[in-house]
């Protein structure tokens, strides 16, 4: 923990609870402690499954309270939760929240997340982030701002981050959600919990290594790139070795393999014997996302999916009332299609049989009934959004099967995070809360219990060692020296604790530099990356050349936030030597928009003009060339656009946010130069403010931080000072947020 921030009242222990809450204490005394806060109503008719529950987590070393109430807010259950986090005989390493506990929906702090970046003048419900970093990260502080109006969503609660709030993620505890989905009229909330509670005791007796594994891929991810998919093989090779020996499976699905991978998915979630899936795909609050139409060279196959392609269109212009014939000859028009094509859009028969075919390219919340994974890891979007009535992770753990944890996320995520970081700590007996602790955004979440693991000799040693909260360096250099990647991963995440910054971070250029499993060395850059230092500088251009497809493209992220400039001909070479790896060449040309066009265009013609060591040398120079003009071009058009006369503040602020995800270093003074202006709205010099904070790697942060300094002693305006306090905060802590 960074610091003690709460301010607790002068209430001793045991009159906290004087106010009708309930708590039942621990059965048995252990060196941590766990709670299962539970809302008061649902504990009423639960009340023997939840014992049951305790005394199955004691039995497996971890003392656990039953709290109950009748919950008002979020805060009530922080203010206990810290409590017994500080209790020096028997601290709490984690909790579970069953039934309907209140919801935090937070605020301004989308840097947080991998990928969110929702206007907040948009209505709260979508702008706002449901997060348990509320409740398991103490340091995070928060304004309250108001429950919500809705009488069917009143356990909802809005609150903002404070501008000195630390902005980066570092939990103290690790939390879960037992919340089932309601989909009709009916509330079963209550039966759903008695059952999952019934199964997961049950469960919980089970002698179940982790042995059996499958990954799966949905269409559209990472550009579709087969090596960044053969990548993550390579990294599950490098977590979970053993699983490629006999007597133990493990699993690659693909879109590819099939016009619906639903099928093959469905038939290995339902095994009785398979311990985990990593399903990586895009997804919805209700859907997990899996295939497009069927890839194809065949002529006669990809005229069936121009066909599926247009019916789909026109039906859709007939819901949202468009005018048929114009979108009939627009379609005509723009693909050389003739009448016949649309004859049998509105055909009976055909929209039964398009409808089948639809239903079969996505995974709905009925397909999992009867799933069986123990551990279920969702790398999709949406479909952990537990603040909504029906969401489909849900129907993992509340399935009539055996899975009982599903790792899922409130809103959507990005693409190129490291979603394998740490999975193989499972392996060897770790809770599942002690993964979701190392490697969560506001959005990740844990669906079910958090305190199951599956069966392993090391299961009792490295849950004590990994819920200490405080270790000695000595520990973690033991463990770094175990030859497991994800354990000498985990040892890189504490060590960072333990041992001076000056010390350990020419260690880890060290392992780095010499480490044969990916892993290790995408935590020794993680690191690195935190400490934003001379050594992570010089790094960057290896970093550019590991063999490891991954790191590279987080180098790429890197170089693009810092100074693309500085890197200048490290990205010329990585874009001539490159070409097979589309998800490298998508972010070298991101970083095209970001460095001296000019410069650029030269250390090309350099290196590609009359070069015959490179078959296609004048195609990748004036490929390179065009894109090159063309952002510059660009850029011209948004310094205008920024810049011009007469512009509206809706306008202007539709410009600024668009730098939130654009981060043009050169069209920093613009922004400063609005900030300043007196004379904008206030919402203009607000957004202005926010956008800085997003340029948090620049090697110009202290110049911009000292310019953000100055300009707030002349300022007056309450809103744009508490904006800038933030922002100052926010790029502060940029290199310490997950990546």
């Amino acid at each position: 923990m960074r610091k003690y921030f709460l301010i607790l009242s002068t209430l001793t222990f045991s009159t906290v609870f004087t106010t009708a809450q309930e708590i039942i204490k621990p059965n048995v005394k252990t060196k941590t402690s766990f709670a299962i806060v539970v809302d008061n109503l649902t504990y009423q008719q639960t009340k023997e499954e939840i014992k049951a529950y305790q005394k199955s987590i004691e039995k497996d070393g971890l003392g656990t309270y039953i709290i109950q109430h009748n919950w008002k807010n979020p805060d009530e259950i922080k203010s206990i939760l810290f409590q017994l986090y500080q209790d020096k005989k028997q601290p709490l390493e984690g909790a579970v929240f069953v039934g309907n506990i209140p919801i935090a929906m937070v605020r301004g702090g989308q840097v947080m997340t991998s990928a969110f970046k929702y206007p907040e003048s948009s209505k709260w419900e979508n702008s706002s982030v449901a997060s348990d970093r509320f409740y398991d990260d103490f340091d995070l502080k928060f304004d309250y701002l108001k429950q919500d109006e809705y009488k069917n969503r009143q356990n909802i609660h809005y609150y903002q981050f404070k501008a000195d709030s630390p902005h980066y993620i570092e939990m103290d505890i690790y939390t879960g959600r037992i919340k089932p989905a309601v989909t009709g009229e009916v509330d079963n909330s209550v039966e759903q919990i008695k059952s999952y509670l019934t199964k997961l005791v049950k469960i919980r007796e089970e002698n179940n290594p982790l042995n059996h594994l499958i990954a799966s891929t949905g269409h559209g991810y990472n550009s579709n790139s087969s090596i960044s998919w053969g990548n993550e093989l390579l990294a599950f090779r490098t977590s979970f070795p053993k699983l490629f020996q006999q007597g133990n499976t493990i699993k690659f699905l693909n879109y590819r393999n099939s016009t619906f991978l639903k099928n093959n998915l469905l038939t290995e979630l339902y095994r009785d014997n398979l311990d985990f899936a990593y399903m990586t795909g895009h997804g919805t609050v209700d859907l997990q996302l899996l295939n497009g139409y069927p890839d194809t060279s065949s002529p006669q196959l990809s005229m069936v999916n121009v066909g599926r392609y247009i019916r789909s269109k026109m039906r859709n212009a007939k819901d949202a009332g468009r005018d048929l014939e114009k979108t009939k000859t627009d379609f005509q028009n723009s693909l050389g299609l003739n009448d016949k094509w649309f004859d049998d859009a509105f055909d009976a028969n055909t929209i039964n049989e398009d409808s089948i075919f639809n239903q079969n390219m996505d995974i709905h919340a009925e397909d999992l009934k009867g799933v069986n994974v123990r551990v279920a890891y969702l790398n999709s979007c949406l479909t952990g959004s537990f603040h909504k009535k029906n969401y489909i992770a849900a129907s993992y753990p509340f399935s009539e099967g055996k899975n009982i944890v599903a790792f899922a996320n409130t809103v959507g995520v990005l693409q190129d995070l490291w979603g394998t970081q740490l999975l193989g700590i499972l392996q060897h007996g770790a809770r599942t809360g002690h993964l979701l602790k190392k490697t969560a955004f506001l959005e990740t979440h844990i669906l079910g219990d958090p305190t199951y693991h599956f069966t392993a000799s090391t299961a009792k040693e490295y849950n004590s060692l990994f819920s200490k909260q405080k270790t000695s360096s000595k520990e973690w250099k033991n463990l770094l020296k175990v030859n497991d990647a994800d354990l000498q991963s985990y040892a890189i995440t504490e060590l960072a604790k333990t041992e001076p910054e000056n010390v350990f971070s020419k260690q880890l250029v060290e392992i780095f530099q010499t480490s044969p499993f990916d892993n290790v060395r995408t935590q020794a850059y993680y690191q690195l990356r935190t400490y934003n230092n001379e050594d992570f500088i010089a790094i960057l251009p290896l970093a550019l050349t590991d063999n490891n497809e991954y790191i590279k493209r987080k180098a790429l992220y890197d170089i693009s936030d810092i100074d693309g400039n500085r890197y200048l001909e490290e990205l010329i070479n990585a874009y001539i030597n490159d070409q097979e790896l589309a998800r490298i060449q998508y972010r070298i040309n991101w970083n095209f928009q970001f460095i001296d066009h000019a410069k650029a265009i030269q250390l090309l013609k350099e290196k590609l003009e009359g070069n015959n060591q490179i078959y296609n040398s004048n195609e990748l120079l004036a490929e390179a060339v065009r894109k090159l003009e063309y952002e510059q071009n660009k850029l011209s058009r948004k310094i205008v656009d920024l810049t011009k006369e007469g512009i509206t503040e809706k306008e202007l602020n539709s410009e600024l946010r668009t730098l939130r995800l654009y981060r043009y270093q050169s069209m920093l003074p613009y922004v400063i130069a609005i900030l300043k202006d007196k004379s904008k709205p206030t919402s203009n010099r607000v957004n202005a403010a926010e956008v800085i904070s997003w340029f948090g790697l620049s090697t110009k942060g202290n110049q911009i931080i000292d310019q953000l300094n100055e300009i707030v002693k002349t300022e007056s305006n309450e809103e744009v000072i508490y904006q800038i306090n933030k922002t100052k905060q926010i790029m502060k802590d940029a290199s310490k947020r997950q990546f």
